[in-house]
């Protein structure tokens, strides 16, 4: 016996054009109300508003009130596209992406504002859209829509309610039912019993109507959709604008977040080894005083707490140090050197840490995500009351994961001064996000997605 190999493909294609097939059935009462009902008056509604609106502008454009009237005029055609946009959902077609209707900040000024919409393309195309577009699109959506729904469900049904038909009819019907007939090879006479031969042609042709129902009402809707999308959705330049953006704020947030960093690092550095060093000082000063008066007990004494003191300024100084390059991430990496934390924190740790980030991880994402964990772990300790916590660092499509869980007491919120607000702008620097779930009395959950490409290393190492 001869095995068949089917090609998966193959297999599988028949299965697919059947899915697409009732699923166009599943949507096409919605597609039928919105093509036949909602789309034309709807598009005539946005032709007569905008075009008045444009014309008179236009036509009073030497007075005052023109400019005016044009931008209400672009606003008013915002609208039908917006409005457009979530009727489209009725045909069961995926959505797209709103445009960037706002490109710049609020202006001051009334006139200032007047103008910020004719700046906009985005504007414009929905202005061209609601006037010729749309108006078209919709016709062309009920003309071919509202025949082939009728014939699809009056095709079947001729045979009861063609009766009711005036005998008038019958004249016409004798002229084109044996004409059909005859075309097909058939010799029936069909005066015996008209009404009968005529509804076998309308069965016919309703039943092929019906079949191609679905697929004729959702090409007309992609016909719809595909013409919004073009006018009415995201541009390139749009998405090149947000990633500016991103970037802008992602550096003015390192930039903060740095320079909260470098006040900490002035502060420690002032309440701890710069008084001991003054301390010192002191103490060298009056050793030179008691060798000049010759008392040795004294200045034995003065030498052993000098170098007390320097010994406790060198060890606060390389703790400092460590807080700017942890020798442990140097040395051995992220993975180890999160795993430490997790052994040092007051609360009991427990870890889940994917093994390959220290070679996924580049130096400046490892230092930052280091400090990151290190800090919510220490708030865990100090303001939670938490006697365990869940640290889970995982790579996902080129992104890091963590995840710090903790039982205490909750009501952990993101405000100004605050450590959390300090995480998330370094968060934010390296182009990730941060979410904190932190209900009242219930556990805290602080999640972290920080991405691993070559464009948030560049932004890191710019800021």
């Amino acid at each position: 016996m001869s095995a068949v190999q089917i090609h998966p493909d193959t297999a599988t294609a028949p299965r697919r054009v059947r899915h697409g097939y009732a699923r166009a059935w599943r949507d096409a009462p919605g597609t039928t109300l919105y093509l036949m009902i909602v789309a034309l008056p709807v598009a005539l509604t946005g032709l007569v508003a905008t075009i008045t609106l444009f014309l008179v502008g236009v036509g009073s454009i030497v007075l005052v009130i023109g400019l005016p009237l044009i931008a209400v005029a672009l606003y008013v055609a915002r609208g039908f596209a917006i409005s457009d946009r979530a009727l489209l959902r009725m045909t069961g077609l995926p959505t797209f992406a709103e445009p960037e209707w706002r490109r710049e900040p609020r202006a001051a000024t009334f006139f200032a504002r007047v103008l910020q919409p004719m700046r906009n393309g985005h504007y414009w195309s929905a202005l061209v859209h609601a006037v010729l577009v749309r108006p078209i699109t919709a016709l062309i959506g009920f003309a071919i829509a509202a025949p082939w729904v009728v014939l699809s469900i009056g095709g079947p049904t001729y045979w009861f309610w063609g009766r009711f038909l005036p005998e008038s009819e019958d004249e016409s019907r004798l002229i084109w039912v044996p004409w059909v007939y005859s075309r097909l090879g058939m010799d029936i006479d069909v005066t015996r019993d008209l009404h009968l031969w005529t509804s076998l042609i309308y069965l016919v042709v309703g039943v092929i109507f019906a079949l191609t129902l679905p697929l004729v009402l959702r090409g007309l809707a992609h016909l719809q959709r595909r013409t919004a999308v073009a006018m009415l959705g995201r541009w390139a330049s749009d998405d090149l604008g947000a990633q500016v953006a991103e970037l802008d704020a992602s550096r003015g947030a390192a930039l903060q977040a740095e320079d909260t960093a470098l006040r900490r690092l002035e502060r420690d550095i002032h309440d701890g080894p710069q008084q001991r060093l003054v301390r010192l000082q002191m103490d060298l000063a009056a050793i030179e005083r008691r060798a000049a008066a010759g008392d040795a007990e004294a200045v034995a004494r003065l030498a052993a707490e000098s170098r007390v003191h320097a010994r406790s300024a060198l060890d606060e100084l390389r703790a400092l140090a460590g807080g700017m390059a942890p020798p442990l991430l140097q040395d051995r990496g992220l993975v180890p050197a999160l795993e430490a934390l997790a052994q040092t924190s007051p609360v009991p740790v427990t870890t889940q840490i994917d093994p390959t980030l220290t070679d996924r991880a580049t130096p400046e994402v490892a230092r930052n995500l280091y400090f990151v964990v290190a800090e919510l772990l220490t708030n865990v300790a100090k303001h939670s009351g938490a006697t365990s916590v869940a640290l889970s660092a995982v790579e996902e499509q080129g992104e890091v994961h963590v995840t710090v869980q903790d039982d205490g007491r909750g009501g952990a919120r993101i405000e100004d001064g605050h450590g959390l607000q300090g995480i998330a702008q370094r968060v934010q620097g390296m182009r990730g996000a941060m979410s904190i779930v932190s209900p009242e009395g219930g556990t805290t959950s602080v999640a972290l997605r920080i991405p691993l490409t070559e464009a948030s290393v560049r932004s890191s190492v710019e800021t």
